[in-house]
């Protein structure tokens, strides 16, 4: 036995595989892990650090981030509608701008399409209900003409109101001209000439006693200004869509304040 020992130990002496740079393969040295996990231990440390020192508002965008990424990369079934239906809007309405300038396809027929579009602008109309309030002799006749007049200053003031909310611009690049300006009617969206147009249609077949055939005119001429601002390309189609509903809602509006005939007596002795 005491014989076999250092024979043994001489054996593990000679083994090859028992040098230190075969024995690091399978089991790494102490010093080589001690030195690792002090590195890690450091940058786990400097880690910490740095983050306790980020600002809070850096932080939290970086959790803020995977979430937005998914709303972007996810939207809403509405947002998704709504997007492809005012696609569709600015689309059509291109397509149906034929006179937005003279090399369009109907280029010829712009002046004709502005001439429609003044019948339905408040300057004339205000100033023609101003002239026939002057000339009216009647107590019936001054009455609808002052509410007519309230009507219109109404449309006005809630047109621009609306627009200056909105801020739309129109389908295709045209300043506005002169009269729109006086009437503050400078963006896309509610047309003015439509909601105009509408709400004159509707007061003059409630107020006004006419044959069947101008009840038809009066519709159709309210149509026709309403689309002849998409023509020469100053609105969209939901603009003048929008403008007819408005418009019924200012007549309704005026019907709920609708002025007696002793108010407006009143108010033309003042005047």
């Amino acid at each position: 036995m005491p014989a076999s020992q250092p024979r043994s130990r001489a054996r593990d002496r000679n083994n090859v595989l028992n040098r230190a740079e075969f024995l690091s393969l399978n089991q790494p040295l102490k010093g080589n892990q001690e030195s690792r996990s002090s590195s890690r231990k450091q940058s786990g440390q400097a880690g910490t650090a740095g983050a306790q020192n980020s600002n809070p508002k850096e932080r939290r965008q970086s959790q803020q981030l995977p979430e937005e990424d998914c709303m972007q990369l996810n939207p809403s079934f509405k947002g998704i509608a709504f997007n492809s239906l005012l696609a569709i809007d600015i689309c059509m309405s291109k397509r149906l701008g034929v006179c937005a300038n003279r090399a369009s396809s109907w280029g010829g027929a712009r002046s004709m399409i502005n001439l429609l579009g003044i019948t339905g602008h408040g300057i004339p109309w205000i100033a023609g209900t101003l002239i026939c309030l002057v000339k009216s002799s009647t107590l019936a006749g001054q009455e609808v003409l002052m509410n007519l007049l309230l009507a219109l200053l109404l449309d006005i003031m809630i047109v621009a109101g609306l627009q200056k909310l909105a801020k739309r611009k129109g389908p295709y690049d045209i300043n506005p001209g002169l009269l729109d300006y006086l009437t503050m009617d400078t963006y896309a969206f509610p047309a003015g000439h439509a909601s105009r147009a509408a709400m004159l249609s509707k007061f003059f077949l409630n107020h006004l006693v006419l044959a069947i055939p101008l009840r038809i005119l009066l519709v159709l001429w309210a149509l026709c200004v309403g689309f002849s601002r998409v023509m020469i390309g100053r609105h969209h189609i939901t603009d003048v869509l929008s403008g007819f509903v408005f418009g019924y809602l200012q007549f309704r509006l005026v019907e709920l304040i609708w002025m007696s005939s002793n108010t407006c007596q009143m108010l033309i002795s003042i005047w």
